[in-house]
């Protein structure tokens, strides 16, 4: 059972998440979790992502789940097998329609129809893992809930390259002696509801189809830093990352959006948080050094 979140000792501010909203099957409680899953022209991948996260719902069928999945202007086929899944899934399955472009703007319409009391952020190219809700419920029911945490991700497929993966064995929190940028990867990020209520919206500046193109994620770990909410790595509630990436130009093309974003990083955060200009220098010149043919990703 998941322990309520302590009051935080300021206000919130106007962008705050509302009341969860009642759902399309408003007979039922509020779920414990909610998995929010963003996608856009994946549906050849999104099934896998789905049926994954629907498996762990069974295999911890004591722990109520929802699926919120947000098709972000999709041109393919990904409305019809929403709604096709929808109708037939034994897990509460809500499918959402975001037109406006972006991953930030898509994660901001799964925030407000999600009705779980701990949201869990998924992206649509990875997998869970079967044991991850009986992770996820060990970890919220310690008592400490006033944090963002995020676990473990493995590489999917080895033919990918070893890249936006985390594979580190310690459990730890974030300072600012580290870079936020990867510490917990939005592809694998959880957090209860009364944080995501204390720290906003996410920046629709920032991420993937936003003119900052990446981000998002670190963004919203700054803010919470910033408020004084921890964020902690644990090495379990393990995700699988199938993120395609298999050459150079693939890479080239991720550091060039990764180095946009964390420049508008850290001109918006710079007065309050200017240690983040340290992080900024030593991930460009790690960037540079990695095209130029040196360390090709984190062997953590």
């Amino acid at each position: 059972m998941i322990v309520k979140a302590n009051q935080p000792l300021q206000r919130d501010r106007s962008t705050a998440l509302g009341p969860a909203p009642a759902g399309p099957r408003p007979e039922r409680a509020a779920p414990e979790v909610s998995f929010i899953i963003c996608t856009r022209n994946r549906v050849a991948v999104l099934d896998a992502c789905i049926k994954s996260v629907q498996a762990a719902c069974r295999a911890h069928a004591g722990f109520a789940a929802e699926l919120v999945v947000v098709d972000n202007g999709s041109s393919d086929r990904t409305a019809e097998r929403l709604a096709s899944i929808a109708a037939a899934s034994e897990i509460p399955f809500t499918p959402v329609c975001e037109p406006r472009p972006g991953l930030a703007a898509a994660r901001n319409a799964g925030l407000r129809r999600a009705r779980g009391r701990v949201l869990v952020f998924v992206d649509d190219d990875c997998a869970v893992h079967r044991d991850y809700l009986r992770d996820l419920e060990r970890h919220y029911a310690s008592g400490e809930q006033w944090l963002i945490r995020g676990g473990r991700v493995e590489l999917g497929d080895p033919r990918d390259l070893p890249f936006t993966i985390k594979r580190s064995w310690a459990r730890e929190r974030l300072t600012p002696d580290v870079h936020p940028g990867g510490f917990v990867l939005g592809c694998n990020m959880t957090m209860h509801r009364d944080v995501a209520a204390r720290i906003g919206y996410f920046d629709e500046r920032f991420g993937a189809g936003g003119p900052l193109r990446s981000a998002e994620d670190t963004d919203y770990l700054v803010r919470a830093m910033l408020l004084g909410i921890a964020v902690e790595y644990v090495p379990d509630m393990t995700i699988f990352h199938h993120h395609g990436r298999r050459d150079r130009k693939a890479i080239e093309k991720l550091h060039r959006d990764y180095s946009l974003g964390n420049g508008g990083l850290c001109l918006k955060h710079v007065r309050h948080a200017p240690w983040l200009l340290r992080h900024f220098y030593w991930a460009a010149r790690g960037a540079f050094r990695e095209l130029a043919g040196g360390p090709a990703f984190d062997r953590e």
